[in-house]
């Protein structure tokens, strides 16, 4: 068994599980940790697929941005942890069903359209490219830093000002103002008593 392999399937498997997590744990916060771990599962495995721009795109959009702000909503609300086991067990019948019905239409879908490709026989489309001749020698993210940090610098420094000004803003949201009354000792009441 190859690296490759023994990497696909310790990310395909972990992927699994913190989805599976993300359901079944009861506390928020560690329900969006494991969808954290599921984004960064699912960036191994886009690494391994060698789309590097796509799984960086994960890394940066949905842990930096979404996964975090989930984060902050869930911790600005305070929600308290109930017990569902009878909502659960309430709704269970429906639910499996609705599962079950759309489970059959997939299948359907999959099945019909696998049977029948449009493009089979077609005379437009029925070419072949060799895509490994098009490839070049660096990789997507040489490219993207090469532009990114030579035409669009000035840009990329504003828009990391203002990822900067929304986080500083948040931290600023979350912080309560109460009135703490100060005591002080006021020591010439308590001689002259």
């Amino acid at each position: 068994m190859s690296l490759d392999t023994i990497l696909f399937y310790f990310f395909s498997g972990m992927l699994l599980f913190s989805s599976l997590m993300i359901i079944v744990v009861k506390n928020a916060i560690y329900s969006i940790l494991f969808l954290v771990l599921s984004f960064v599962m699912a960036t191994g495995l886009l690494f391994l697929l060698e789309s590097e721009f796509m799984s960086l795109i994960f890394i940066v959009i949905y842990v930096g941005a979404i996964a975090v702000l989930f984060l902050f909503v869930i911790m600005m609300l305070n929600i308290k942890v109930t017990n569902s086991i009878k909502d659960l067990l309430k709704y269970f019948p429906i639910g499996n069903f609705l599962g079950f019905v759309f489970l059959i239409e997939i299948l359907l879908i999959i099945f019909e359209s696998f049977n029948t490709n449009p493009y089979k026989n077609n005379f437009l489309f029925n070419f072949y490219t060799n895509w490994f001749e098009k490839v070049d020698s660096i990789s997507d993210i040489e490219s993207l830093g090469q532009i990114l940090y030579t035409y669009y610098v000035p840009q990329f420094l504003i828009a990391g000002i203002i990822l900067l000004i929304a986080v500083i803003g948040s931290v600023i949201l979350t912080l309560s103002h109460k009135n703490i009354e100060v005591k002080n000792q006021d020591t010439f009441r308590q001689v002259s008593r």
